[in-house]
């Protein structure tokens, strides 16, 4: 006891020490870092890596959780007089046209506001795009042969006998893949819903499910277990990368491509954490690593490269931007008469 009493002022004079260098900014004691909460729409191993690169870049850790767009949007809105998040990350922008009705979103310009290109920007900075994703048809090569078919080269080839019950594509109620996907289907037919509804009627028996997630039915597609689908280029690729025997091709008659987004929302208990997320995400610093982890988003920013893989998947495609606003207006409507009429057929 007399040696331990001997100790005690050496012991506590350390404590003291090491507790002025923490607050002076030293080590050895290291405080949490900033943090921000985020719901994100990218698949969590495409956000993580981006998060994480960004807590390097910043000292700012990102806590999130993954929600396809439909699920995600219904959070926002339902938290709106209590956010539980700073951010919405990742998505299509008609999701993010369909929150600013619903006052969700607090408007703020980056500094790569004035470089990007009018699509891919709000004009009052409720939104701001980080990347671009153009749907395309995706089968399975094994299918292919089996009922001698080319890959659909027409949305009308989705109509052909061999597919009956054999296609899987998202569900509208959920998925912000499926929202392009109508809308995509509502610009090939002049935005004549009657045209419009009447080939998705069609295509009905087709579909053997409509999934929660707009990447559900890769993998379904790449194991043979369905013949084919519709999805945002992204997860065919990555498909594809994985080692699956599945074709990726276009409609002569155009596909729809959709700004992938992000917006600080209105409320944000960290909003300073949050605007430095956005600058960074909108910035080249984010989109020059989607080539680094194999994510096949095409950067919204101008001065980031496309990757030359990609860049050839995409060479002769007939990609149309979908309307942010016109998608945003008429979103609730459409999914609702999707359902009732389609979905529900």
């Amino acid at each position: 006891m007399p040696r331990l009493a001997h100790r005690i002022p050496r012991i506590f004079h350390a404590v003291l020490l090491a507790l002025g260098c923490a607050l002076a900014g030293g080590a050895p004691f290291a405080f949490a870092a900033d943090t921000l909460n985020v719901y994100s729409i990218w698949p969590e191993n495409w956000a993580r890596p981006m998060f994480e690169e960004f807590e390097k870049a910043s000292g700012i850790k990102v806590n999130f959780v993954r929600f396809s767009s439909g699920e995600a949007l219904a959070r926002v809105i339902a938290e709106k007089n209590n956010p539980r998040v700073d951010v919405l990350f990742g998505g299509p922008v008609e999701t993010f046209a369909a929150g600013i009705s619903e006052g969700v979103f607090e408007p703020y310009k980056p500094p790569s506001f004035g470089k990007l290109p009018a699509r891919f920007r709000h004009p009052d900075g409720q939104w701001i795009a980080i990347a671009d994703d153009p749907l395309v048809f995706m089968a399975n090569e094994k299918f292919l042969k089996e009922h001698n078919l080319k890959a659909p080269a027409s949305w009308s080839d989705l109509l052909n006998p061999a597919y009956k019950d054999m296609l899987q594509m998202a569900d509208a109620r959920t998925s912000g893949t499926a929202v392009t996907r109508i809308f995509s289907i509502l610009e090939v037919n002049g935005r004549d819903e009657a045209k419009a509804f009447d080939y998705m009627k069609k295509l009905r028996p087709q579909v053997q499910l409509y999934t929660k997630s707009g990447g559900g039915g890769t993998l379904p597609v790449g194991l043979g277990q369905a013949g084919g689908g519709i999805f945002f280029i992204v997860d065919a690729l990555d498909t594809k990368a994985k080692g699956y025997d599945v074709a990726i091709s276009f409609p002569r008659e155009g596909i729809g491509t959709s700004a992938e987004a992000i917006a600080l929302i209105k409320g944000a208990k960290n909003p300073d954490q949050a605007k430095k997320l956005i600058d960074w995400a909108s910035s080249p610093a984010m989109q020059n690593l989607f080539a680094k982890y194999k994510i096949n988003f095409v950067p919204a920013h101008p001065d980031v490269v496309l990757e030359p893989g990609l860049a050839a998947v995409l060479k002769g495609a007939k990609i149309f931007p979908i309307d942010a606003d016109y998608a945003g207006a008429n979103r609730k409507r459409i999914v609702d008469r999707w359902v009732a009429e389609v979905l529900n057929l």
